[in-house]
């Protein structure tokens, strides 16, 4: 029997000292040794229990704000689950281990069900948790968005609060029998809401066609083409705008390479790739979008080629349709994240692949094959290696917003837009959008402000950044 027994409805109550159950020396207020068992019971402030198995209920809420701290002692640990009631707090101590398992948002607990809200961990890069385990949370205050570690490194969660605005740069309009002109606008429009482009500010180092164009979710960066007067005059500048605001572009920094027009781009969230070029180069470059300065070398394709579409994922990619003269069919794949020579995705089908349009979301990737002004529009699965496949067709034969520099990601994660085109004789300014998620075929967008293509394009939602 007990040695002390409290009666059934009756109160004990201790103030201001220490109560010991099954040890003569306790520690704390509430000192336990050994298991306990209870119905309803409430445990507020800190606690070092080893097990809350009592939790394991639904029906078992925590009804008041309380901190859960385990780090008293080695052996400290937390099993179950911990049911959390709505308009409670409940703050995990960092430390706190639970059967050495994947922890959630910095501590260590196997399953935490939040019905009201749950806050990770947050701070600054530099202040990212040593070593963390796959899945583990984190709310970034340098880039505003909250990070998932994939295993490799953190990856941005898509951002809801995007603009979803693509921006499109520079571009020539071809006159019959005359040089044509070369343009410096940037025109941009919001992806989710039809209607026409509306300028978006100059490029500062002059007018030029054929750049390059990639983004992270709030700066974009283009450069190279060329400049005025042929296409044997390429452009080593690289400036960058911010996507949200309107404004003249600004010095970012110069390319590695040399043959600087014609080349395809992709980005993750942290990274922008550009490669090929025309001029026979296989030539991958690479910086970090969010500072500024000189790319520098990645790599090399498997081939030399320009004018092939940029897409991926946030963690591969690809140039599609790359070639020279008369145009190639390969498909070339790259691991963002580390530096190396790209691999063979697939192939494209007979026909020339050379100045191809198109951008993708993290998942699908679709261009359209320009050097034949043809409204074929064709997909690719990126996680996949394989053939295309078919995918619907544009509306007009010279649709295309990045003929011949195939740059892409003017999308976001359910809608690509094809603008602008132009041939020997003839430019449009028709934009056109298409769903990325179902096959079909394009529609009317709007209109941008200037009849032009050799265009850059870029925005601030497309599949380098990921999306969920």
């Amino acid at each position: 029997m007990a040695n002390i027994r409290i009666g059934l409805g009756s109160e004990f109550n201790l103030k201001d000292q220490k109560l010991g159950l099954g040890t003569d020396n306790p520690q704390t207020k509430l000192d336990i040794a050994g298991s306990i068992r209870g119905i309803d019971f409430k445990v507020t402030g800190v606690s070092s229990f080893t097990a809350y198995e009592g939790f394991l209920r639904a029906d078992h809420q925590i009804s008041e704000n309380t901190t859960l701290s385990f780090d008293q002692g080695p052996t400290a640990s937390l099993s179950g689950e911990i049911i959390v009631g709505t308009g409670v707090t409940v703050t995990v101590g960092l430390g706190t281990t639970v059967k050495d398992v994947t922890r959630a948002g910095g501590s260590e607990i196997e399953c935490l069900k939040v019905y009201n809200t749950f806050t990770p961990p947050s701070g600054g890069t530099n202040q990212r948790p040593y070593a963390p385990k796959p899945g583990e949370l984190y709310y970034n205050y340098d880039f505003k968005t909250i990070e998932f570690h994939d295993g490799y490194g953190w990856r941005q969660v898509d951002n809801t609060t995007r603009s979803g605005r693509a921006v499109f740069a520079g571009g020539y309009t071809p006159t019959s029998g005359a040089a044509g002109s070369y343009a410096s606008v940037m025109d941009y429009v919001n992806i989710s809401t039809k209607g026409n482009a509306v300028n978006f500010g100059e490029m500062h180092a002059g007018t030029y066609a054929a750049p390059f164009g990639f983004s992270s979710a709030t700066r974009g960066v283009f450069g190279g083409g060329y400049k005025n007067t042929s296409s044997t005059a390429d452009n080593n500048d690289v400036a960058y705008i911010t996507i949200a605001s309107q404004g003249n572009t600004i010095d970012f920094g110069n390319l590695n390479s040399t043959k600087n027009w014609g080349k395809s781009a992709h980005a993750s969230s942290t990274r922008g790739i550009v490669m090929g070029g025309f001029g026979s180069t296989d030539d991958i470059d690479y910086v970090e979008t969010a500072t500024t300065g000189n790319f520098l070398d990645f790599g090399n394709l498997t081939a030399a080629g320009f004018g092939a579409a940029g897409m991926g994922s946030p963690t591969r990619a690809l140039a599609v349709g790359a070639g020279q003269g008369s145009g190639g069919d390969h498909i070339d794949s790259l691991t963002i994240s580390s530096l190396g020579n790209a691999v063979e995705f697939g192939k494209m089908d007979a026909a020339s692949g050379l100045y191809s349009s198109g951008g993708s979301n993290s998942v699908r990737g679709l261009f359209n094959k320009v050097r034949s002004e043809s409204t074929r529009v064709q997909s690719l699965i990126i996680a996949s290696f394989g053939s295309v496949e078919e995918f619907g067709n544009l509306t007009s034969t010279l649709s295309n917003s990045n003929y011949p520099g195939g740059n892409g990601n003017d999308a976001s994660q359910t809608t690509l837009l094809f603008a602008g085109g132009a041939n020997t004789a003839n430019a449009i300014n028709t934009i056109e959008t298409i769903t990325i998620t179902t096959a079909g075929n394009a529609t009317d967008f709007g209109d941008l402000t200037t009849k032009r293509g050799y265009m850059g394009a870029c925005s601030d939602s497309h599949g380098g950044l990921g999306g969920f």
